[in-house]
């Protein structure tokens, strides 16, 4: 059995978006094509091959720690964002209000695919490494409140396993509006500790 198995999953890219400074603001600019380097999306502020350690593994380095970056890219499903969206009560969510780097539409439950998962694309082969599940925080609210003040602080339950992944480059090329993605997935058993080690 190969390492990485093709399955019968595709997804139609429907969003591609590019956040220049997030130090300005989280939104993110939408894009119709998007350059893949092995350091993410050209031009993107969450690029880079190493990136400074955050609140999210802290228990694994002090933060400010220089670590891989494994965070270059989120990617997101329509599907997840129109139930994010219904729970909040508004009509819709912008991807650029959350700062996606990608939105996808056709694979169900996308934020629970396995991590090392595969995301390939048709054409020149260009292929994103899924990480984990990128985690709901309070940094989209202030974006969301810009369009509808108030609807932000109803972001964060709302998105709790819907909020799609972080992802890295794989193998370079370019991804464009309308392309399609094939899911690979790790050939490998759900390892059988999983419930003791949460504690």
């Amino acid at each position: 059995m190969p390492a990485l198995i093709p399955t019968e999953f595709t997804a139609t890219i429907v969003y591609l978006g590019r956040t220049p400074d997030r130090d300005a603001t989280l939104m993110s600019e939408p894009l119709t094509e998007a350059r893949l380097t092995f350091a993410g999306i050209e031009g993107e502020a969450h690029g880079g091959l190493t990136r400074p350690s955050c609140a999210r593994v802290t228990s694994q380095h002090p933060k400010g720690t220089t670590i891989r970056n494994t965070r270059q890219l989120s990617v997101m499903s329509q599907e997840e964002l129109d139930l994010i969206a219904g729970d909040m009560g508004v009509g819709a969510l912008g991807p650029e209000f959350v700062g996606a780097s990608l939105v996808i539409k056709g694979i169900p439950d996308f934020t629970l695919v396995p991590p090392s998962s595969r995301l390939q694309a048709d054409g020149d082969g260009a292929t994103l490494i899924l990480d984990m599940e990128n985690r709901p925080c309070h940094l989209p609210a202030k974006p969301i409140d810009t369009h509808g003040p108030g609807q932000g602080r109803a972001f964060k339950a709302a998105a709790k396993n819907r909020r799609g992944v972080t992802a890295s480059v794989e193998r370079e090329g370019t991804l464009s509006l309308g392309q399609t993605l094939r899911l690979h997935i790790p050939g490998q058993p759900v390892w059988p500790h999983l419930d003791h080690a949460r504690g």
